[in-house]
């Protein structure tokens, strides 16, 4: 880098400017308080951890994600938080270990050695929510509308939700016998779509006629309310693993428009994303302008068994620079006032009531020369009659 490029950020590294820093920070502010409202708890975990605990049961993804380094305290690898998941799947299980369900929040920077997709963030201001101790279809849908509620609070339209549940997947799988390197393949094929190569795939091995028919079937059963009916007569002859998992599909969106409303939702049961960790329901949140989910969720009942109690949980996250991408809000220039250099008691006294009101009061300092408009002011501090006034 050339002495005159110091000021240059690494690729995928974003500061965020007064305007931009004022809209998240009151956006951050509105989702701590709604969370706290229906009984979620702020959890703040640490940047850095031993790299054992960081990547606890969340897969080789994160692992290639994490940045690492060495504690010159104790030799020991660390490593830069990559998501907070695990983190705070950590508290509730070792921290806290409460017999109750336990609902927690969070929001902080990530740091990631690459970024999701093309010219995305590796520095995500993260922002989520976890629901230990309970397994079932209400968690579920509180989450999902914990998601949505989030989403619409920040201003963001036209969302769309996809549903899964990895166990459809997991189940045809073990049901057909393939090996951990078949079943690795396969799932790569499914999340592409890439429906010639997976026939292909298929056909190449030694299985059943009837295993390979349903596994090829999860490419194409995406859609709407109709995919139930299609994935109950096309995995008709799947275990009782997998016709359950369709059968939870169906009560969460049930009591999901039941508890929201009308709810644009879609079925995908190929959608595995977070396969690695996730063990039941799967979901995440589109928009029309974005090819990537912008949140995503789901259940992830194995996490927390390293750290002593395999909880059941259920969560979800999402990236609060990117939603803004996506949000109507815009930023509002404050209404600030300009106070005049001076040493009068009666000015000071009239500048802190002011600020205790929550009014900006910009003091002029010795020597300047900048007007009121100048430094963003609207309105100034005079001196009239003896005392000091707004105007």
């Amino acid at each position: 880098m050339s002495a005159n490029n110091h000021w240059v950020l690494p690729q995928g590294i974003e500061e965020a400017l007064p305007e931009q820093a004022a809209l998240l920070e009151s956006t951050r502010r509105e989702l701590l308080d709604m969370y706290r409202c229906r009984g979620y708890e702020l959890v703040m975990p640490p940047f850095v951890e031993h790299i054992e605990s960081l990547l606890t049961g969340a897969g080789h993804d994160l692992d290639l994600q994490t940045f690492k380094l060495v504690d010159q305290i104790t030799g020991r690898t660390l490593g830069v938080r990559a998501d907070m998941t695990p983190q705070v799947a950590r508290i509730d299980a070792h921290q806290l270990n409460r017999d109750v369900p336990t609902r927690l929040c969070y929001i902080g920077t990530v740091l990631r050695t690459r970024a999701d997709s093309f010219g995305g963030s590796r520095s995500p201001l993260q922002v989520g929510a976890e629901l230990y101790g309970h397994s079932g279809v209400e968690s579920d849908v509180e989450i999902l509308g914990l998601m949505m509620s989030t989403l619409d609070l920040v201003g963001v339209n036209d969302v769309y939700i996809d549903l899964g549940n990895v166990d459809i997947f997991r189940g045809l799988a073990k049901q057909a016998g393939l090996t951990a390197e078949q079943e690795a393949e396969l799932f790569g094929l499914l999340q592409k779509k890439a429906v010639p190569e997976i026939e292909a795939m298929l056909q190449s091995l030694d299985i059943g006629e009837t295993d390979k028919n349903m596994l090829a079937a999860l490419a194409g059963l995406n859609g709407g309310d109709d995919v139930i009916a299609s994935a109950r007569q096309q995995l008709s002859s799947a275990g009782a693993e997998v016709l359950a998992a369709i059968d939870y599909l169906e009560q969460v969106a049930s009591k999901t428009r039941a508890s929201y409303g009308e709810v644009n939702l879609h079925f995908d049961l190929a959608e595995l994303s977070g396969y690695h960790y996730q063990t039941g329901m799967v979901f995440a949140a589109f928009v029309q302008r974005s090819g990537q989910a912008i949140a995503r969720g789901g259940r992830y009942d194995a996490i927390g068994e390293v750290f002593g109690r395999a909880r059941a949980a259920t969560g979800f996250s999402t990236d609060l620079k990117n939603l803004m991408q996506f949000s109507d809000r815009s930023h509002t220039v404050a209404d600030k006032v300009f106070a005049p250099a001076s040493d009068d008691a009666q000015l000071r006294s009239k500048i802190d009531e002011l600020r205790q009101q929550g009014v900006i009061v910009v003091e002029q300092l010795s020597g300047q020369t900048a007007s009121a408009s100048d430094m963003g002011c609207s309105r100034s501090l005079e001196l009239a009659d003896g005392t000091w006034v707004v105007r």
